[in-house]
């Protein structure tokens, strides 16, 4: 039996699974041999307990289709083999499937008794849909603006200036120090610093915590007030094109202002698409240094360049392990030490680390309105995480889980604070006047 006719952005959209382009991915489609072992490790599977909702039976959407126009007996005899047409409704699986029901955080993975690597085939499912025009419009909505305006959020330049400058002031006051500056499009600098931007629009008080934190450090850094943004959407709509632009961004200011070292503010997927899918984007390596600032943090503590007095932040806190620096990142040492050394009440989350669940707005989730019900719905398996540890404080670097845990936290009514890292870090530090 022959597949039947396709249309050519169907066409283009099945070249993506054409045998000999990508050995990773024919591996994890050949392999899975769908056991279901991975449907505990998923919050979508253990929150919503319908089987279309394994990890498993989402690589056999993208398996299914191989198997229909690559291999032999998918197109002798499809059914035998569990071989599915592209097709309207084969379209509207994965789009509910990949885009709405998988935040890619990978835990899977480390529950798949042969290692399939399940998030990479939902990125390649992701990226058929891109082809075929099929991402979720809210999500390619928040994709438009980083292309158009250099931030996901839209912000006018000027807006930026305006916020930029107010925190400095506020800065200035606090440290009784006219040197306690935030600088922005200054050259030479040793840091150039990125930000999430809803810090600026809703979280101003995160840009000034990083800034006191460099103040104490005697750091020589800068922001630039029109490519700023750490987050990169493209790593979640599939769209390697506009992915390779939005990271280009960063990669073309801090040359231009001769910078020395990229430092990805709290922000776990714009942490990895810059530090380890940009070389791959722009098809170039970087000749400077691109790091966290978890990373550089840490570095700050070793070397005595701040001083922290943990007392200081005597509260019972929690941490929530973005699945993009700890799981995929491998910063669950360091998240530690920095944690460590600014609080001293802390009790972890059961499972936390490197198992640690998702909170629930990753993958895009959280740009995506169309599944709000469901994002929060499988938001309650990290409730109920909080919840057990009786903590009032929960930290997490990346500031798509501070937006995830604050609609958690109303939602489930756990009466905690959600901050950042920095904020902790800020919180702890004992400046020298």
């Amino acid at each position: 039996m022959k597949p039947k006719t396709l249309n050519s952005k169907r066409e283009l959209a099945l070249e993506l699974l054409k045998p000999g382009d990508d050995s990773k991915l024919l591996t994890s489609l050949n392999s899975c041999v769908r056991c279901g072992l991975c449907a505990d490790s998923c919050m979508f599977y253990k929150a919503l307990k319908e089987a279309k909702f394994i990890p498993s039976a989402k690589v056999d959407l993208v398996s299914s289709l191989y198997r229909r126009y690559y291999t032999t007996t998918g197109k002798i005899a499809p059914k035998l083999f569990g071989a599915k047409e592209l097709d309207d409704k084969m379209e509207e699986s994965m789009i509910d499937l990949l885009f709405g029901a998988c935040t890619m955080c990978g835990r899977c993975v480390k529950h798949c008794s042969i290692g399939v690597d399940i998030p990479y085939v939902v990125r390649r499912g992701r990226e058929m849909l891109a082809v075929m025009n099929m991402v979720p419009q809210s999500l390619q909505s928040t994709v438009d603006a980083a292309i158009n305006t250099g931030n996901n959020m839209a912000i006018p330049e000027d807006e930026f200036v305006d916020t930029i400058k107010w925190m400095e002031e506020e800065l200035i006051d606090e440290m009784g120090d006219e040197n306690a500056r935030i600088p922005l499009n200054e050259f030479d600098k040793e840091v150039f610093y990125t930000l999430n931007p809803r810090e600026p629009k809703f979280f101003p008080l995160s840009i000034s915590a990083i800034a006191k934190v460099f103040y104490a450090a005697g750091e020589s850094w800068t922001l630039s007030s029109k490519f700023y943004d750490v987050t990169n959407y493209g790593f979640f709509n599939g769209n390697k094109v506009e992915a390779a632009q939005i990271a280009g961004y960063l990669y073309d200011e801090i040359k231009n202002l001769r910078g020395k070292r990229l430092i990805l503010g709290e922000c776990g997927h714009g942490s990895r698409a810059h530090r380890w899918e940009g070389p791959n984007y722009l098809k170039k390596s970087y000749d400077f240094d691109n790091i966290t600032v978890v990373e550089l943090i840490g570095e700050y503590i070793r070397s005595g360049r701040i001083k922290l007095d943990k007392s200081l932040v005597n509260e019972k806190h929690t941490i929530h392990d973005p699945c993009n620096l700890v799981r995929n990142g491998g910063l669950m040492k360091e998240v530690r030490f920095v944690v460590e050394s600014s609080v001293s009440d802390i009790t972890e989350m059961t499972p936390y680390g490197e198992d640690n669940f998702c909170c629930g707005g990753g993958g895009g989730a959280l740009a995506m309105s169309e599944y709000n019900d469901r994002r929060l719905k499988i938001g309650e398996i990290k409730a109920n995480q909080i919840k057990a540890t009786g903590a009032k404080i929960v930290i997490t670097p990346c500031h798509n889980c501070v937006d995830q845990l604050l609609q958690i936290n109303h939602t489930y009514k756990l009466g905690v604070t959600i901050k950042t890292i920095a904020e902790v870090v800020a919180d702890a530090l004992v400046i020298s006047k």
